[in-house]
């Protein structure tokens, strides 16, 4: 059995967009690298992986991907990422592999390391994240947003397994934060006082993060460290986007 993945390329600004605008482009997603459309890297590492497929992708306005053919199957993105998930999970189902079309350094090699720890975790959904230390090792010019625990910190590699049905739980979860998203201090409380405090203090673990989760969703999670910190470069601005560029061209 393969399994089936979905890219996250919708945008609620569109051609709003500050790097859409800057490319002249209809989506961030096509907006191109040396040439090359950032979707077109990330469906290329995909099909690189024998394991995966077929690939769906969620977007706002399909014709912008005419070019990648019958490579892709479209699901029409919701209003948020959360949401776009949501749906296309009423159709995809479970299990799935979730990624995003702004991560333009994807390689086939980060993607077998996280299913093969995520399948040796034998929980129903784990997330991709890369430590500060590897990181500003192998990416010492980046600026990276680092969420800071008492034994890790660390940032998202925007890859996903969701394993199980009981993973959807955790979309609902995220849909709730998403719908906060203005409001961080409601937003914090979703996770509880005592959680938000030990967070502060920085008196909360990695175990600790888990846990609260499987206890606010009944999803067993697991954050899985990778071992390259490019994995964490992702293209929100237009400095993510020269550093993709100088990474790309040094390779």
């Amino acid at each position: 059995m393969t399994l089936p993945v979905l890219i996250l390329a919708g945008s609620r600004d569109g051609e709003r967009d500050p790097l859409a605008r800057a490319g002249r482009v209809s989506h961030k997603a096509v907006l191109p690298i040396h040439g090359v459309p950032m979707i077109e890297r990330v469906v290329h590492a995909l099909e690189t992986v024998p394991s995966l497929g077929p690939i769906w992708v969620s977007i706002e306005k399909p014709d912008c991907l005419a070019f990648l053919g019958s490579r892709i199957r479209i699901i029409p993105a919701a209003s948020s990422p959360s949401e776009s998930v949501s749906k296309a999970l009423e159709t995809i189902g479970t299990p799935c592999l979730i990624t995003t079309a702004d991560h333009a350094l994807l390689h086939p090699e980060w993607i077998s390391e996280f299913l093969e720890a995520s399948n040796a975790s034998d929980v129903d959904l784990t997330a991709a994240i890369a430590s500060s230390a590897v990181i500003e090792r192998d990416v010492p010019q980046t600026q990276r947003t680092y969420i800071r625990l008492a034994d890790l910190s660390f940032s998202g590699c925007n890859l996903f397994f969701l394993r199980s049905n009981n993973a959807q739980n955790v979309v609902a979860f995220w849909r709730v934060l998403q719908k906060n998203r203005k409001h961080p201090v409601r937003m914090a409380f979703t996770f509880g006082l005592g959680t938000l405090v030990r967070f502060l203090f920085r008196r909360l673990r990695k175990c600790d993060v888990e846990a609260r989760i499987h206890t606010l969703t009944g999803a067993r999670v697991a954050l899985i460290p990778l071992s390259d910190g490019r994995a964490a470069v992702d293209v929100d601005k237009i400095s993510d986007l020269k550093l993709v560029q100088s990474l790309l061209a040094a390779h």
